[in-house]
């Protein structure tokens, strides 16, 4: 089979398993690389550590946790097709669409019953400000910020680094995401010593936010809010204004799409913090979040459809 042809099969395959399945509900591979992680941390980030220290044991502890799955997958994998179905095994586990749609539509399901408590209690798994004293347009807004930024780290971009160098891209990818998300914070804790898996996060994420970007930008050709064209420009503009760089492009660019306006005040570790307006239009609502979950799925089919367009004029 044409090399081409396998990645998008594979790319298909593994959408449609998301889709249809959902995360493994048991033993998914991320949990217990979570709860490795945990431990590790306790292990190496001593409080007494001194700045240098705290940022080498860091960097140590980032190689020990990602590097060793997808280099020996990579050594160990054949073009055969007991290892293209591990493949699709892989990038499904990786996708999170699905998840994603339940998380988003288990927050708005009580907004639109006007139980604002639900909704807060929900809200509070998928971001990380404080969502106790949330109104409705800011729980609102948290979960379209966060459909939009997942969409591209939990879905696009495993697309994408299968797309370019396979299952072990996607597998370091993962990991580093999910490193990130655990040790990468702002305060004494993590500063220093999760300085390494934020930096690697966002080198990794870099170029798969602008491919996000790019997909989510697409859609505005079907769209009379505005141009493909303001919406790539917004998300250069206000993308790397925002604290988040990465995640900044892609909810600046999907917010414009959306004709909606993103980012503002929210409250983290207990501490007031202000962010740039992403997109444009009027406050986003609760029912903007099913569209930003539709403007994800489409950005991912547009993907798939591309590579297998490619894959068939490489055939030829």
């Amino acid at each position: 089979m044409n090399d081409y042809i396998t990645v998008s099969v594979i790319l298909i395959a593994a959408f449609i398993l998301d889709i249809l399945l959902g995360e493994p509900r048991r033993y998914h591979p991320l949990v217990g690389f979570g709860n490795i992680t945990k431990k590790l941390e306790c292990l190496l980030n001593n409080k007494h550590n001194k700045p240098w220290q705290a940022r080498l044991v860091g960097i140590c502890g980032w190689a020990l946790l990602t590097l060793p799955l997808p280099l020996g997958y990579f050594w160990l994998h054949q073009d055969t097709l007991l290892f293209w179905c591990l493949d699709a095994v892989i990038v499904y586990s990786a996708i999170g669409y699905n998840s994603l749609v339940k998380h988003a539509k288990q927050i708005a399901a009580p907004l639109m019953n006007d139980d604002i408590q639900q909704a807060r209690h929900f809200c509070s798994y998928i971001v990380s400000r404080d969502t106790s004293n949330l109104s409705e347009q800011e729980i609102a807004r948290a979960t379209t910020e966060s459909v939009l930024e997942n969409g591209h780290d939990a879905v696009i971009a495993s697309l994408v680094w299968f797309a370019i160098g396979g299952a072990p891209l996607v597998i370091l990818h993962r990991l580093v995401n999910t490193l990130d998300a655990m040790w990468g914070y702002k305060n004494p804790q993590f500063l220093y010593f999760g300085w390494c898996a934020a930096r690697m996060d966002d080198l990794l994420g870099w170029p798969t936010a602008k491919v996000s970007s790019l997909l989510y930008a697409s859609q505005a050709l079907w769209c009379r809010h505005t141009s493909m064209f303001n919406a790539l420009r917004n998300g250069l503009r206000q993308g790397r204004q925002y604290k988040s760089l990465n995640g900044g492009w892609a909810m600046a660019t999907g917010a414009t799409v959306l004709n909606v306006s993103l980012g503002g005040q929210g409250i983290y570790d207990g501490k007031v913090v202000e962010s740039v307006t992403l997109g444009q239009g009027p406050q986003v609502t609760t029912a903007d979040i099913v569209p930003s979950l539709n403007l994800v799925r489409n950005a991912a089919i547009i993907f798939i459809i591309s590579c297998l367009f490619v894959s068939l004029i490489a055939a030829v």
